[in-house]
């Protein structure tokens, strides 16, 4: 299914992410509209040239007229927003999102959805520590990894319609799997990481560390500046991967600890000569 410029996106949450798809497809010379609860993000969207135009409220018109809408909402008003007014979609519209969680909402959403519209869930793998459209900046695209996660109920077309946004939008390497082993992955490459930065933030209260830290530790608890409710709500509904991956963790921090009491030399050597063949993997081509 061709992705054309002619095209009309309606992107509903111009947060970050929102706000960073509007950049990049506008810029490239689609039509896009937003709809957004804040006043504020719309009225920053316009001045800026972000967005063709937007709305507060859902704007029937607006929604008719999409041939493409992008959500950029938390799960949960994800679902809300498509039992409400999924009745204002164009037949044949493609509809998507950058929701964190598949398993959890994926399926409920094909499951209630008008079978004349197809979903199509990805995820951008790309964000920074900072919120709302003010932070936007779809440069963070660029090198990144973009995941479609397709079901049985999709079509071979959206599949590779949905790989063609991940393409327009400047992604470097995209994929596909499925909502379970999407959420398997991302309880440990993201929440995991989160759970972690966010650990090692609280049980210190040494404000004078400040004063004596260097880029280490900087770079491994940049991520612990952290959107608490949207955040909460990802851990809660991946709740049994990401409790799995924390058990895990915790067993390999465990075997380290156990290593330094019996001072074992070659033993930290080896998880050291590990972990460096393992990162080495991540390392992006200069």
């Amino acid at each position: 299914m061709a992705w054309v410029c002619e095209n009309n996106i309606l992107i509903v949450g111009l947060g970050l992410m929102g706000g960073s798809y509007a950049r990049a497809l506008k810029r490239l010379g689609y039509h896009v509209s937003a709809i957004d609860s804040r006043e504020s993000a719309i009225e920053y969207a316009l001045e800026q040239g972000i967005i063709h135009q937007g709305s507060t409220q859902v704007d029937e018109a607006m929604v008719s007229a999409a041939d493409t809408v992008i959500f950029a909402l938390y799960p949960g008003v994800f679902r809300e927003w498509i039992e409400t007014w999924q009745h204002l979609f164009k037949p044949g519209a493609m509809l998507t999102d950058v929701t964190g969680v598949k398993a959890c909402i994926v399926y409920d959403i094909q499951a209630m959805l008008r079978s004349d519209v197809e979903y199509i869930a990805a995820h951008p793998m790309a964000g920074r520590e900072v919120c709302g459209v003010e932070n936007s900046d779809d440069r963070m695209f660029r090198d990144a990894n973009y995941i479609v996660v397709a079901t049985e109920k999709n079509t071979p077309e959206a599949i590779d319609w949905c790989k063609s946004l991940g393409q327009v939008l400047g992604f470097s390497r995209i994929s596909v799997l499925s909502p379970e082993e999407h959420d398997r992955m991302i309880g440990f490459v993201s929440q995991l990481t989160h759970c972690i930065a966010i650990a090692l933030m609280t049980c210190s209260d040494n404000r004078h560390l400040v004063d004596y830290t260097g880029d280490s530790f900087r770079d491994l608890t940049r991520i612990a500046r952290i959107n608490d409710v949207m955040w909460s709500e990802l851990f809660l509904l991946n709740r049994e991967p990401l409790v799995e991956e924390i058990d895990v963790f915790m067993g390999e921090l465990e075997e380290i600890r156990e290593l330094l009491v019996r001072g074992d030399r070659e033993g930290l050597q080896e998880k050291m000569r590990l972990s460096t063949t393992r990162r080495a993997y991540f390392d992006k081509p200069v």
